[in-house]
């Protein structure tokens, strides 16, 4: 291998195209001279999920007839990702569209949020927490007293995981050196066994290159194959059928606006930004999914397994993952408030993902 560097940068421009056809649309440059217009930062570097983004960006002008339009920027451009918030809050963006557990820095309850270990595990369960039983009024609660305006969630898909090894029961993570995103996941994975280290996205290749590492979770498999990551993994680990991560199932985003963009909009266009968001998540998971479609086929031909745990082991890691739950809900009242609402779904007849005798002897401080 000559230049790796270059090799993915070069593959993740061949994968910008994938999915992002339908959401075509005018240029934001031509923008109406008296119409407002936003920047806004997405977290994706690149690939699939930037053009996705930017091609909705660019639908804005014409849906408003010029009164609102966006700027779109790619991670980094502006500001760093854990920059985003106080960016937005200092009027250097306008709005954002991070990945949502980059806040729990500044709001605690943002680990529950998004996807954690073996919680809800189907975008669906997300959409009904945030529009059904009082997910978004919480989080706008929480984001409004940070000087922020979160709209909305926006779906992107379940995170995988890469080995040098066959993962075929979680007995085969102990000892494993394990790259994770750090928090409750990487607690989870401690706890059986793997040697966990966080380190971001950038550095993952040329570590399970070098043997610095034997596995690692990053995104989906169309990131993850524009990465590279074939070249120096021989396997996939996933979940039994259709549950493809246990640890991070369903990876959300979301689109927040500073206050003061916010309230300088008309009613009627906040509802129509509202309504934007839930299009923008519908069109953003289906066009993701579509490009890890093509991106099976290809580690397929590269010789990849896919290896799969089975239901014994989502029991197995549920009774590890569950007092991590509480430990982590416990750290805050307003966490421990939204993991409630969680815990009362997951226990109940529609999921019954938790059962009574799992929490025996577990308190949530409310």
């Amino acid at each position: 291998m000559t230049n790796n560097s270059t090799t993915r940068r070069n593959a993740l421009r061949a994968l910008a195209g994938a999915g992002a056809a339908t959401l075509a649309a005018p240029h934001i440059a031509s923008a109406a001279a008296h119409g407002t217009t936003w920047r806004i930062q997405t977290s994706w570097p690149g690939g699939a999920g930037l053009q996705i983004f930017k091609d909705w960006c660019a639908t804005i002008q014409e849906k408003t007839g010029g009164e609102l339009s966006f700027q779109p920027f790619g991670a980094g451009d502006v500001v760093g990702d854990f920059q985003l918030a106080d960016a937005v809050k200092n009027g250097v963006l306008e709005a954002i569209n991070p990945f949502t557990i980059y806040y729990q820095g500044i709001i605690p309850a943002a680990t529950f949020m998004t996807s954690y270990p073996l919680g809800l595990r189907n975008p669906h369960e997300w959409d009904v927490f945030y529009y059904s039983l009082g997910g978004l009024e919480i989080a706008r609660e929480l984001f409004a007293a940070q000087g922020l305006h979160f709209v909305g969630p926006v779906h992107h898909g379940p995170n995988i995981i890469h080995s040098k090894v066959p993962i075929r029961s979680i007995d085969d993570f102990a000892g494993r050196k394990m790259r994770v995103p750090g928090g409750m996941v990487a607690e989870v994975f401690s706890e059986i066994g793997a040697e966990t280290t966080v380190l971001p996205g950038s550095e993952i290749f040329p570590a399970l290159e070098k043997g610095t590492i034997d596995v690692a979770d990053y995104v989906g498999p169309a990131v993850n194959y524009a990465l590279g990551f074939s070249q120096v993994t021989d396997y996939i680990s996933m979940g039994p059928p259709g549950f493809m991560s246990l640890y991070q199932p369903v990876d959300l985003m979301d689109i927040t606006v500073g206050k003061a963009a916010w309230d300088a909009l008309s009613p009627e266009m906040q509802q129509f930004v509202e309504m934007e968001t839930h299009v923008y998540s519908d069109m953003h998971h289906a066009a993701i999914q579509k490009a890890d479609q093509e991106a099976w086929a290809k580690f397929e031909e590269d010789g990849t397994e896919v290896t799969r745990l089975s239901q014994d082991d989502v029991e197995l890691m549920t009774e590890v993952a569950i007092p991590i739950w509480f430990k982590y809900a416990n750290r805050d009242k307003n966490a421990a408030r939204i993991f409630k609402i969680q815990l009362d779904y997951m226990m109940s007849g529609s999921l019954g993902y938790v059962r009574p005798e799992q929490i025996e002897g577990l308190e949530l401080d409310l």
